[in-house]
């Protein structure tokens, strides 16, 4: 079971685990066959501002999320409001990508916060 809010825009093939949390409400979009692995976070939103304001900021911040095709988000990872990670990408497990955050197609990204540490090569993966 995963909790879904909003309307996101997942393409086809896509799995999607247990306990994730996938937040369409800024507007996020997770391109085809793209695998997200139980316990990843995806987010289009942020109450932070609104919160420590005393609620003076009087809105929920949100922006939209960008998943493109063949990206592989690995579990409990979580991935903030505004980031967009290129196709066949590789998101690995416990990695935190900061809002508004951006990685190129064929990235390697891990770590809190979330860096590129190399490429992805699918045909080497094929073993």
């Amino acid at each position: 079971m995963c909790w879904l809010i909003g309307e996101p825009s997942i393409g086809p093939g896509c799995w999607i685990g247990a306990f994730t949390l996938i937040d369409g409400s800024g507007g996020l979009t997770i391109g085809k066959g793209c695998d997200i692995s139980s316990g990843a976070q995806i987010l289009t939103h942020s109450s932070m501002r609104r919160t420590v304001t005393e609620r003076r900021h009087p809105h929920v911040d949100r922006a939209p999320t960008v998943i493109g095709d063949h990206v592989f988000v690995g579990t409990n990872a979580v991935i903030l409001m505004g980031a967009k990670v290129g196709h066949h990408s590789v998101v690995a497990a416990g990695a935190v990508i900061k809002e508004f955050e951006e990685f190129p197609p064929y990235s390697l990204i891990a770590g809190v916060p979330a860096v590129r540490k190399g490429d992805v090569d699918p045909a080497a993966l094929m073993g």
